[in-house]
């Protein structure tokens, strides 16, 4: 049996190669045109073609989305645009509009297309019709439950793709006109304003919002595995390096551990926890067990409060001196209790006894953010580039 894909957002260069490294078989990206996601850093012609070396020299996947409601100025060198890419090696496209469908499958038929999630694809006949297009896989809409699911997937036999974590829109996979009204941008053709998180004044009173909660299916892994899902897919091309690290490498375990049998509920309790730590959103399985309702959003009293677990990035570790390397991201002092994790899964925890500046001087505190620091750490593992540095919490985790 194939395995599973874990497909995740890399809004830039850097995370590309962090979410790779972190476990993910394939990362979607933005183009500085036509994508959802416009005030992302997103990639340069250069940058896809080094993000593609970079991820086939790994046997991974890299995907662009292509996935705007083109108006007619949009159509406007798109053509080229499209040849850019694929020579620069890119896997597949994204894409929503039926025109760029046929493009792409008549000129550069090597290339995958995947149908968007912003064709709100709800249905196997609507799959069908698609297949028939030539699109190889579809990205459905989030509104669906997890027997809707199996059933499209036992009537159409397609690779099917499914969001399992991040935000969620509270309009229809999101086809909103929300941000054009109050911001006078287009959230379909990368603009949105996130209106729906707005705080609105309800009678002078209290504030209020209608914005959702996020998407959490960690649960419910197994189940969509079992069902014949393709592709499992992480939101958040606008995420930290934390984040994604963190989110990546926990779904990572989570899939490996329930293909060996050793997924736990003691264990997965255990990864969830990390899951939660990183976000700072309540979360909800939205559609997958049932109609979503008033349970799955916020009303007010909403409370984002920033995590602080994040202390910082590593950038080497001297094996002789025993000695990291590291970017700091939040304050911690000497004696604290923290943990060190790396991209292969690694992790060591340990107490800060020793921290010193650039200088060599030697520190009670990092209280300045972005200031290079080192630690003194005796231990035999790998600490490689971009492994991170965080608060340890005291839960036992099961080997």
């Amino acid at each position: 049996m194939k395995k599973i894909e874990l497909l995740s957002p890399a809004g830039d260069l850097e995370r590309l190669k962090v979410t790779l490294l972190y476990g993910a078989d394939a990362v979607y990206i933005g183009g500085e045109k036509y994508g959802l996601r416009a005030n992302a850093t997103n990639f340069t012609i250069e940058q896809i073609r080094e993000g593609c070396l970079f991820a086939h020299k790994l046997g991974k996947k890299v995907y662009l989305t292509l996935n705007i409601v083109f108006h007619n100025e949009d159509m406007n060198g798109v053509d080229d645009y499209i040849s850019s890419v694929v020579d620069c090696g890119i896997d597949a496209f994204i894409v929503s509009d039926p025109f760029i469908i046929s493009y792409i499958k008549s000129h550069f038929p090597q290339v995958e297309v995947h149908l968007s999630t912003q064709a709100s694809t709800t249905n196997y006949k609507s799959v069908e019709y698609f297949m028939n297009q030539g699109v190889e896989r579809v990205v459905l809409a989030r509104e669906l439950s997890l027997d809707e699911i199996a059933d499209i997937i036992k009537k159409t036999g397609i690779d099917i793709e499914v969001f399992i974590h991040g935000a969620m829109c509270t309009c229809y996979s999101g086809r909103c006109a929300l941000s054009n009204y109050v911001t006078n941008r287009d959230a379909n053709r990368g603009g949105c304003a996130q209106v729906c998180r707005f705080a609105f004044s309800l009678d002078g009173k209290k504030d209020f919002t209608f914005a959702t909660k996020d998407n959490n299916l960690a649960k419910y892994i197994g189940n969509l595995i079992d069902i014949g899902v393709r592709s499992l897919k992480v939101e958040g091309r606008m995420r930290s390096l934390y984040y994604l690290a963190t989110v990546i490498g926990t779904y990572r375990e989570i899939i490996d551990r329930y293909y060996n049998h050793t997924l736990t509920e003691d264990v997965l309790e255990v990864l969830e926890e990390r899951l939660a730590r990183v976000a700072n959103r309540a979360v909800s399985t939205h559609y997958l067990l049932k109609e979503a309702d008033w349970e799955d959003q916020y009303y007010t009293g909403r409370n984002e409060a920033s995590n602080q677990d994040y202390l910082g990035q590593v950038i080497s570790y001297d094996k002789k001196k025993k000695l990291i390397k590291f970017f700091e991201r939040n304050y911690f002092e000497v004696g604290d209790l923290l943990e060190v994790f790396t991209p292969k899964g690694e992790r060591v925890s340990f107490v800060v006894r020793k921290l010193y500046d650039e200088d060599g001087n030697l520190l009670d505190v990092a209280r300045h953010p972005d200031n290079i620091y080192y630690l003194y750490l005796d231990t035999s593992i790998d600490i490689v580039e971009y492994s991170m540095i965080r608060l340890f919490h005291h839960k036992k985790e099961e080997e």
